[in-house]
């Protein structure tokens, strides 16, 4: 069972990735969603008969020294829940495409980079060891690069696939080298062989650029940002609002359940890790929370209708971090569940208003909408009620949890974490009620798209109703699971969690479950005062303090920025090797220096040589006659 839900997807991917020109378009659409909806339906009864944690083998990857790597599937609680989240999306998003996608000519391909993308994912959430893990992490990225870059042709596609590979390398680099200290620690990379050992390293040190670091602190420092650079968090984060270059489906695929959400579950993997590093613990809320305000700023002015929830995603990331900096490992799990839901839904149903804008994607250009596609117009707002956290939607009971957690923890960033994710759940609020707004309601900005714009079909309304449903029944039903007393049991196979936290969540002073509530509230009746009530008060606003919203509008500047101390030295480098050292010194030196003037005298010496006889024996002569006539006038010096 658990071999074909991993390997079914890949199947697909190679069914039409090798012969989709033979067998055609429909039938790879065909293939790879049935093979995608096969692990699914295999995920959700794995996932609710439940069980003890297994291990199964699949083979002996490599031996390298005392380095054994196993190819196995750790299958338990934590996995369970990822394979649900993966599965159930990714089908969502394959039969969405079908209709999305319907006019690309290279709809094999892209279902094939698809089905690749989750097969890479399953590889991740179901590793035994940190070497497997890696596979599927740069699995992921390889396949984002892909679906980032699928509309090759558009410079723009092509910048942001480089873009999102490039950053992600960065963190890639950090987590390769805690992949390294691990081993050098506990000579293992097996998850088996790591976590019932962690307690005999909690006070060990490891050298490291000439201090002597908490080894465990230094490993999890490492390995965080590895998650930095895959969960698009604080400094790492630019590459993920560009990534909406690629198809919208890739959107809501990368971007909601699946890559972006590797690097929150690989810190609950690694929690018996980070439970014995408190400082490592401190960077990750502080870098969580910084991300989900500063990601929340920038979503209020933007126009595009993807990057605004790419942003939302992005903040959303920085919440479940918090979560984890909290010890409370269940509750950010419980946020990553319930947010692949109605973010998923968001991006699809963003899909929809542009296929029926006509590739239109600029908020700016809409108005009126909810007329024209009421259906869409529905699923958006119970999307954006269970983003904002109203109250019995999922996202009410995760993202409240988080908010929780970050008041009852007693880490040093806990109070700012609880600030700024009250904070952001206001600023959430509103710009997500801002979308709805200019997009559904008043007039219609581009009266020609107005009056084409329909419904989308059939086949891509359906996955937006599965998810809607899962916006709404993801919350409750599963808060005691995730957030109750029983969390520790449930989890007891594959959390270590923080052994006071979830008590003390339960025993908070009684303003702060309601606070966030007040937020969500508060957001939504400035999103109306501005957009529906009085519409001229932004543009005021925005006149008014210029600077702020250029500040905004430019994302912090952190582009031009990276441009200034990385990009252009980077260019000025590349370029003085180029012209100084290559051109000057290796080409003067070599091709253009001694190899030119080599070239020069055999070229010379070469038209000595006529063919001719009696040149050469002349030659011979005069050869003959200088030897004498040395030999003759050297003895006769003696």
């Amino acid at each position: 069972m658990y071999h074909a839900i991993v390997f079914f997807p890949l199947i697909g991917a190679l069914v039409a990735g090798l012969f989709g020109r033979l067998i055609g378009a429909r039938a790879s659409e065909y293939v790879t969603t049935a093979c995608l909806a096969f692990a699914a339906l295999l995920s959700w009864g794995v996932f609710i008969e439940g069980g003890e944690a297994v291990r199964v083998q699949v083979a002996t990857w490599f031996t390298a020294g005392d380095l054994t790597v196993d190819w196995a599937f750790r299958i338990d609680t934590l996995t369970r829940v990822m394979l649900v989240v993966v599965t159930s999306v990714s089908t969502l998003v394959h039969l969405y495409s079908i209709g999305y996608m319907h006019e690309d000519p290279h709809r094999p391909r892209f279902f094939a980079y698809l089905s690749l993308f989750t097969f890479a994912m399953l590889m991740l959430v179901t590793a035994d060891n940190l070497v497997q893990m890696f596979f599927g992490w740069e699995g992921v990225g390889l396949a984002s690069y892909l679906l980032i870059g699928f509309w090759y042709e558009k410079p723009s596609a092509n910048a942001a696939a480089m873009k999102a590979f490039i950053v992600n390398r960065v963190g890639d680099f950090g987590f390769s080298l805690g992949i390294f200290l691990v081993f050098v620690l506990f000579g293992a990379v097996g998850f088996d062989g790591i976590f019932p050992r962690v307690g005999e390293f909690k006070d060990a040190t490891f050298h490291f650029l000439g201090y002597d670091w908490h080894a465990l602190t230094l490993a999890c420092l490492l390995l965080f940002m590895g998650a930095m650079g895959k969960s698009a968090q604080f400094l790492l984060h630019t590459w993920l609002p560009d990534a909406m270059e690629g198809p919208t489906p890739v959107s809501a695929l990368i971007h909601a359940a699946t890559m972006v959400t590797a690097g929150v579950f690989m810190v609950a993997r690694l929690s018996p890790l980070f439970e014995l590093a408190p400082n490592a613990q401190a960077v990750v809320m502080l870098f969580g929370a910084t991300t989900a305000f500063f990601a929340a700023t920038i979503g209020l002015v933007q126009n595009d209708i993807k990057r605004i929830v790419a942003y939302s995603t992005c903040s959303q990331l920085g919440y479940m971090f918090v979560a984890m900096g909290a010890g409370a490992y269940s509750v950010g799990m419980f946020h990553l569940f319930t947010h692949a839901f109605f973010k998923a839904l968001l991006f699809l149903g963003a899909g929809s208003v542009i296929h029926a804008m006509h590739h239109e994607q600029d908020i700016r250009n809409m108005g009126g909408l909810k007329d024209r596609i009421p259906f869409t117009y529905v699923v958006m707002t119970i999307g954006t009620l269970a983003l904002t956290g109203f109250p019995l939607t999922a996202g009410y009971f995760s993202k409240d949890a988080i908010i929780e957690s970050a008041f009852a923890a007693h880490n040093p960033f806990a109070l700012y974490a609880f600030l700024m994710t009250v904070v952001a759940a206001l600023l959430t609020s509103f710009y997500s009620w801002r979308l709805v707004f200019k997009t559904f309601h008043g007039e219609p900005h581009d009266h020609h798209h107005y009056e084409q714009a329909h419904e989308s079909p059939l086949v891509m309304l359906i996955p937006l109703g599965v998810l809607a449903a899962g916006s709404i029944l993801a919350g409750f039903p599963f808060k005691e699971v995730f957030t109750g007393h029983g969390v520790g049991e449930f989890f007891r196979d594959s959390l270590k969690m923080n052994p006071h936290i979830l008590e003390e969540m339960h025993h908070l002073p009684v303003w702060v479950p309601y606070l966030p509530t007040v937020m969500m509230a508060l957001g939504f009746v400035i999103a109306w005062l501005f957009y529906i009530s009085r519409p001229y008060l932004p543009v005021e606003l925005a006149h008014q303090h210029q600077g702020l919203y250029q500040f905004l509008l430019n994302k912090w500047y952190f582009d031009e920025l990276y441009d200034i101390i990385f990009v252009r030295p980077a260019k000025w480098l590349g370029r003085f090797l180029w012209k100084k050292g290559d051109g000057f010194v290796i080409d003067g030196f070599g091709p253009d220096g001694v190899s030119a003037r080599v070239l020069d005298v055999t070229r010379n010496v070469v038209k000595l040589q006529t063919g001719y006889l009696y040149h050469y024996a002349f030659a011979m002569l005069i050869g003959v006659a200088g030897l004498i006539t040395w030999f003759i006038f050297g003895t006769g010096a003696h």
